[in-house]
């Protein structure tokens, strides 16, 4: 395949590029969309696609620098279960600096001309924005709550055996609409109610993730981990007592400790350096506030590809456990939920082995036809859990896609 990337200098939306059939991920404006798949694959494969691409012949000298060729994917919760990746026809991107950029794939150079590029332009940002439109909605849960808390108990009393340090225990939701969802309409809702999250639309799956599973670009590598979750009251002076709460609570930060340490521990072996904050931070998004702290290093030279640290990464102990494979093992016999993508991560890699990787959560599995869609929530358990409390973390968090879908 040959690809070529070009300065786009009129604004577009990335929101729109997406429509209701492409692909984003975006963060505080910055990311990329894209359209027209023609490949779906597992990882490796990409990775090999990505590697053996070729510049286009008429790329001008000063196109060469631009960005490379990305694909979007998705990586399940379990490390056994493959990775989905997309690769776009063509693909915006805002980039931080300010700039922004067109990159178009194909077999043909026919394709790569002027004249083409300035056709896929154009017609790839005329998406209309979604006429409002009211609808009917059914929620229930899949996972029975008594199950739910059942399956809680046992994880704490796990931890206390000493058999756990941690396990995350998760359950279901489903939404079922009269008429199809419009997906271009959530993620508006989503951009408007979660701007600073990793909003993504890859697959089936859409959402707004506030934790950054890893980033490379270059020799830098940044993660920023988040355990430990309080709600929001809408009154600020309730939110800081409650921030403060968190920050004050010996199980809260336990359950941050497991995860820190993991990532610390993953990534150093990885880097020349790797720097950390002393102690957590409050990240605030609509609905909830979590524990987090920003990770930050170089990694060696050449660098680790991103995916390599994702795949190291991937489930954090956030959406597991610790010891990982003995949490893993114990949310697979007791859980009973088929998480698929869910806990895993989402994000892009591209050509040059950069690429950034959210944790897939504050999510919605879509069903084909978009009748339905599958909420997932959960919470990290620790010997001090409470299962009622725990209950009511889940409560919290299915508000993010709930408020994006459910539209009367």
């Amino acid at each position: 395949m040959i690809y070529r990337t070009v300065t786009v200098s009129t604004e577009f939306d990335l929101n729109a590029v997406c429509g209701g059939d492409g692909v984003l991920f975006v963060q505080s404006g910055f990311g990329s969309a894209g359209r027209n798949e023609i490949l779906r694959t597992d990882s490796d494969a990409m990775r090999a696609v990505l590697n053996e691409m070729t510049l286009s012949r008429y790329a001008q000298p000063t196109e060469s620098s631009l960005a490379t060729p990305v694909a979007f994917g998705l990586v399940p919760f379990l490390p056994k279960n493959p990775s989905v990746f997309l690769l776009m026809g063509v693909t915006f991107t805002k980039h931080s600096d300010g700039s922004a950029t067109m990159t178009v794939v194909s077999d043909s150079e026919d394709e790569l001309t002027d004249e083409s590029l300035q056709t896929l332009l154009a017609s790839s940002n005329d998406s209309r924005p979604p006429r409002p439109s009211s609808n009917s909605y059914r929620v229930s849960p899949v996972m029975p709550v008594g199950r739910y808390l059942d399956t809680v108990t046992a994880a704490r009393d796990a931890v206390r055996a000493g058999l756990l340090r941690k396990a995350v225990i998760a359950r279901d939701i489903e939404v079922h609409a009269d008429d199809p969802i419009d997906t271009h309409a959530v993620l508006l809702r989503l951009r408007a109610l979660f701007g600073s999250s990793y909003r993504y639309c890859i697959n089936n799956m859409i959402g707004a993730s506030p934790e950054l599973l890893v980033e490379v670009t270059g020799r830098t590598v940044r993660s920023h981990p988040l355990a430990g979750t309080a709600p929001r009251s809408g009154d600020a002076e309730t939110d800081a007592a409650l921030a403060e709460a968190l920050i004050a609570s010996t199980k809260d930060q336990l359950e941050h400790r497991v995860v820190i340490d993991m990532v610390h521990d993953t990534l150093l072996p990885h880097c020349s350096y790797l720097d950390w904050e002393a102690e957590p931070s409050i990240v605030t998004v609509a609905n909830v506030q979590h524990l987090g702290t920003a990770i930050e290093g170089a990694l060696h030279d050449p660098p680790a590809h991103v995916f390599t640290l994702v795949q190291a990464l991937c489930p954090t102990p956030a959406l597991g456990g610790f010891p990982s494979s003995e949490a893993i093992d114990f949310i697979t016999e007791h859980e009973e939920m088929d998480r698929n993508f869910y806990g895993g991560a989402v994000g892009w890699m591209n050509k040059d082995g950069d690429g950034c990787f959210a944790v897939t959560i504050r999510c919605a599995e879509l069903s084909n036809d978009r009748r339905s869609a599958r909420l997932f929530a959960g919470g990290g358990i620790v010997a001090d859990s409470n299962p009622y409390s725990e209950l009511a973390e889940t409560q919290a968090k299915f508000q993010a896609m709930l408020s994006a879908i459910v539209r009367p």
